[in-house]
């Protein structure tokens, strides 16, 4: 009897102490049987790679710690080392919404002619996980979508292996919108097929490196922009205003518990 699709999960951190023990847990209670966990920890200095030396037994993950050329370098490198059919990726400070997700995942990649899929995300307070801020419900993907200002949650996003080995990784020259552009390329450039499950796979805790602030978020815009560019694209001079008004769409803002089944 055959294993199971073999899903490698990489999570990149630097200085995630404090949080990455949930995420190593998330993965590690995952119920789909074949995992591959890599950690890609970007030479902390806050007792990361300690703790990772110290947890990797008990959690089955494995992991370096080096110096990288930023979020995206380290990204590349954990593709670079998955041996999974499917490739996601999970943030150091998010863990998944249920124990099922991976099986989901799977389910959905069940046919051969489907490249990839995503899924819902739910963002909660950095210290109080338990509450929900917003919920971000992708929806169904339609051609020409990125060009109205849609995208799906990149943190709850899997591809084949061979996706990758064909269309590249992470444009590195990006520092803010190389996972923005990557979806792109997969989606508008490439074609691929891709499957929407509506259902929350990942909690994600707000503070992300692009979402900072203000400078951060019009810098990520500008690199929207050029990507289109250098695709071959114009998107105009209002898609910045387009991006963030489907965003709104997208979003359901909460104040309650999450609840158990991840719908």
């Amino acid at each position: 009897m055959s294993l199971p699709v073999k899903i490698t999960v990489i999570t990149v951190c630097r200085n995630a102490a404090n949080t990455i023990r949930d995420c190593l847990e998330s993965v590690a209670s995952q119920t789909h049987d074949n995992v591959e966990h890599w950690v890609i920890d970007g030479a902390s200095t806050d007792g990361t790679p300690e703790k990772l030396a110290e947890w990797q037994n008990e959690f089955g993950f494995r992991f370096i710690s080096e110096p990288d050329a930023g979020l995206y370098d380290a990204m590349n490198k954990g593709i670079a080392r998955a041996t999974g059919d499917v490739i996601g990726f999970l943030n150091a400070d998010d863990f998944y919404a249920t124990e099922n997700v991976l099986g989901e995942v799977a389910a959905a990649l069940s046919d051969p002619d489907v490249a990839g899929c995503y899924a819902d995300l739910r963002y909660v307070k950095q210290d109080d996980p338990g509450r929900i801020v917003r919920e971000w419900k992708a929806g169904d993907y339609e051609s020409g979508a990125f060009f109205r200002g849609w995208m799906p949650p990149h943190p709850t996003f899997y591809a084949r292996r061979e996706t990758y080995e064909k269309w590249g990784g992470f444009d590195t020259q990006y520092r803010f919108g190389a996972d923005w552009e990557l979806l792109f390329r997969f989606f508008e450039i490439a074609k691929l097929p891709v499957g929407y499950v509506p259902h929350f796979w990942v909690t994600m805790r707000l503070g992300g490196e692009t979402n900072r602030n203000l400078s951060n978020m019009l810098a990520n815009h500008r690199e929207c922009l050029r990507a289109f560019r250098e695709h071959g694209f114009r998107a105009g001079p209002l898609f910045p205003i387009r991006k963030y008004w489907h965003r709104l769409r997208q979003f359901r803002w909460k104040g309650l518990a999450p609840r158990s089944d991840g719908k």
